[in-house]
């Protein structure tokens, strides 16, 4: 029997944003030790449920699943550097001594840590230290990852996600246990070309199914058609986080062929700088935002319409508690039905123990973020408290505006945080979310009308606003920039 490990541990930092990732947000979202992992760490059909499906389908009996660890937190602060030295010296642990013959690593790449600039790189390093450098370590990452030198020097090979809004989790666990198993049975032999681009875009810049990046992601299908050719990764970099090696990243792995990984790698970085002058879509503002809606009469009756709130967006690593657009709904709570979440954990505390369908007033905005909020004062009939998926949650209504509390940071991606607190989709006029491309997936049965807003926050689309500190210099488009090499 070959024996082969799954670490995973996913979250996706916000250099911007103070408040900081802790061990609860990874217990809210997914955490599994050890044999704890064969009952809960698959549940969502993610990494862990494709790359038990390869062992079953590929490894033909002859492969045991060593399961470490399965984490995930939603995107936020850096983590702290207690719960990051938990995490590996679980990890570091249970290697020394484990006789195993590969692992399959799987993290996000975006990954920031309280003083580290390069956590998943670091662990990595640390991991083939013990294991030592025969062992064959398989590694995937969403494509928002920022690859560095390092994770790259201990990776046997390096997948991305093929897909943004990322619907792929399956099929990359499933491909990346493929290729364990059969670098493991010797049937291939990985090489890896590796190249970083100068290049910071993104904020609905990279969707794999529209302009400009469409025929790109087409190109690297291509590139795979190609026996020799195992996989063809794009990794489109998180912008939110601030880091030395910021950048886009293009990898190739061949069977044994490394200068067709290279020739590939080169290819797909001048595809990608090719369309790096396409625009980003135009935001626009709170109060123009609401009225398109009151024009938009005519959806209303028959779905809902939904705001993005591009510069508070949870799912990027934002706080969860603009009060800017919660201003403009309260300008016109007699006349649009609204449900907006907002992070609270203070308020949702203070209201433990209040009757229900009592008048409550709360105050709300500026303790998490106080750079670009402002707070603000609240009176409603309090309908609801108890706890959801994002900890105690409060919903209070104000003529038809229901504002949601909840104690930790909200992305608000699908129908069922909101049916689940009594809301109808049906009967509201506007729904406003904190993630900028998951909720078009699940909210496609209720949603006749995106419109995506710009207010103040950590997570500005527009690269010039945010106050980058590490970066590497120069980086398009921040500077000029004939060529990517």
């Amino acid at each position: 029997m070959y024996r082969l490990a799954l670490i995973e541990l996913h979250q996706e930092t916000n250099s911007f944003s103070t408040v900081p990732t802790e061990l609860k947000n990874f217990e809210s979202l997914a955490l599994h030790y050890d044999e704890d992992v064969h009952t809960g760490g698959d549940k969502h059909k993610l990494q862990v449920d494709g790359f038990r499906k390869a062992i079953k389908k590929i490894g033909k009996g002859k492969v045991e699943f060593v399961p470490i660890i399965a984490a995930w937190s939603h995107s936020g602060g850096k983590i702290t550097a207690e719960v990051f030295e938990h995490f590996k010296s679980h990890i570091l642990s249970r290697l020394e001594g484990n006789n195993l013959d590969g692992i399959y690593f799987s993290v996000h790449g975006a990954m920031g840590v309280e003083d580290m600039h390069d956590p998943e790189g670091d662990l990595l390093e640390e991991i083939r230290a013990i294991v030592g450098n025969k062992m064959p370590i398989g590694v995937s990452c969403d494509l928002h990852a920022n690859i560095t030198a390092k994770l790259v020097d201990n990776a046997t090979f390096i997948n991305a996600y093929r897909t943004n809004p990322h619907r792929d989790h399956n099929k990359i666990g499933f491909k990346s246990g493929e290729m364990l198993i059969r670098t493991v049975f010797g049937e291939i032999n990985p090489v890896m070309a590796f190249q970083k681009m100068p290049l910071l875009k993104g904020g609905g810049f990279n969707i794999d199914f529209i302009a400009p990046m469409r025929k790109i992601f087409k190109a690297m299908k291509r590139m795979e058609r190609d026996p020799r050719v195992l996989s063809v990764s794009n990794f489109m970099v998180h912008i939110w986080i601030d880091a030395p090696e910021v950048g886009w990243s293009c990898v190739v792995v061949t069977d044994n062929e490394p200068k067709l990984a290279n020739e590939l790698c080169n290819d797909l970085c001048n595809l990608n700088w090719s369309v790096k002058d396409y625009p980003h879509p135009a935001p626009i503002t709170a109060i123009k935002a609401i009225e398109i809606v009151k024009k938009n009469r005519w959806i209303r009756p028959f779905g809902t319409v939904i705001i993005s709130d591009l510069s508070d967006l949870v799912a990027a690593g934002a706080p969860g508690e603009n009060t800017h657009i919660l201003k403009a709904l309260m300008a016109e709570s007699n006349k649009l039905k609204a449900y907006i979440p907002l992070c609270d954990a203070d308020n949702v505390r203070q209201l433990d123990g209040a009757n229900l369908n009592s008048e409550v007033r709360v105050e709300v905005g500026a303790k998490l973020d106080k750079v670009y909020n402002e707070q603000l004062t609240f009176k409603g009939i309090l309908l609801y408290l108890d706890e959801s998926r994002y900890g105690k949650t409060a919903v209070i209504v104000k003529d038809k505006l229901y504002l949601i509390l909840t104690s930790l940071p909200c992305p608000a991606f699908k129908p069922s945080f909101f049916t689940k607190l009594g809301l109808s989709l049906w009967k509201a006029d506007v729904v406003v979310v904190k993630n900028l491309f998951p909720f078009r997936l699940f909210f496609w049965l209720y949603n006749r009308k995106t419109i995506y807003v710009e207010t103040k926050g950590v997570t500005n689309i527009d690269v010039f606003q945010l106050d980058y500190k590490h970066i590497p210099r120069p980086i398009y488009p921040l500077d000029k920039i004939e060529n990517w090499n």
